[in-house]
């Protein structure tokens, strides 16, 4: 990955910022967008913008060929269907998908420049169903659509899109979840792996899927979750 231009979305903390660590460790000129800052990304970005992507998903200057781009923002809305509200639906559309999909219009010239690889996330949710869900399983299933639909149309620019399905991960997004050694313990005995997820785990992935590597794949879904979606433990 030396000296490739990586883009990331959602790097101020959690998976993110974990990535855009490894990225930087391997050698790629990293640019970063956020709606927060922190010390690293000011430090290591060749650019950092503070931005809200589903308001504003134009970012300049970028070089002119980008060899990666990857999207990492989420929620986590676990409520009773019947008590979801319009608000809370729209907002983990626009953030998870809408802000996805003006990212990758603004940048896909300069992806088309290079070949570049896109790398988004979703959700151990999205393929298999969970109570209190709805949704942001709705949300990150439309992402997996989308990422499915642009392998196909962008393959013939060599550009390749694939997803990361995570299950829990303990991240900031996820602390409610993980606020107590009980529940902590409860989550890790869920995964046949015998452990939540950790924000490295998730960026090894990408960094895989964003590297040579992976070069001939595309339109996956990369389960990243200790086994949860396809083993059951006896």
């Amino acid at each position: 990955m030396n000296n490739k231009n990586i883009l990331i979305v959602g790097a101020s903390s959690g998976i993110g910022l974990a990535l855009a660590t490894q990225v930087k460790q391997a050698g790629a000129n990293l640019f970063t967008v956020s709606r927060t800052s922190n010390a690293f990304l000011t430090r290591e970005s060749a650019q950092h913008w503070v931005a809200d992507v589903t308001q504003n998903a134009v970012f300049q200057p970028l070089p002119n060929e980008l060899h990666g781009v990857v999207y990492c923002p989420g929620s986590i809305t676990l409520k009773p269907f019947h008590r979801l509200t319009d608000t809370e639906i729209r907002a983990d559309f626009e953030l998870n998908v809408w802000g996805a999909v003006k990212v990758l219009q603004s940048v896909y010239p300069n992806l088309k420049r290079s070949g570049g690889s896109v790398v988004l996330f979703s959700t151990v949710a999205a393929g298999m169903g969970m109570g209190y869900h709805a949704s942001v399983a709705m949300a990150k299933s439309a992402l997996e659509g989308l990422a499915k639909s642009l392998a196909a149309e962008w393959a013939a620019h060599n550009i390749r899109v694939n997803v990361i399905a995570p299950s829990l991960t303990d991240t900031p997004l996820a602390a409610s979840l993980l606020s107590s050694p009980e529940k902590r313990e409860a989550a890790a005995k869920r995964h046949p792996l015998g452990r939540v997820g950790m924000p490295e785990d998730m960026a090894a992935a990408a960094v895989f899927l964003l590297s040579g590597a992976s070069g001939w794949i595309t339109g996956q879904v990369l389960h990243v979750d200790g086994g949860m979606s396809s083993v059951k433990m006896l």
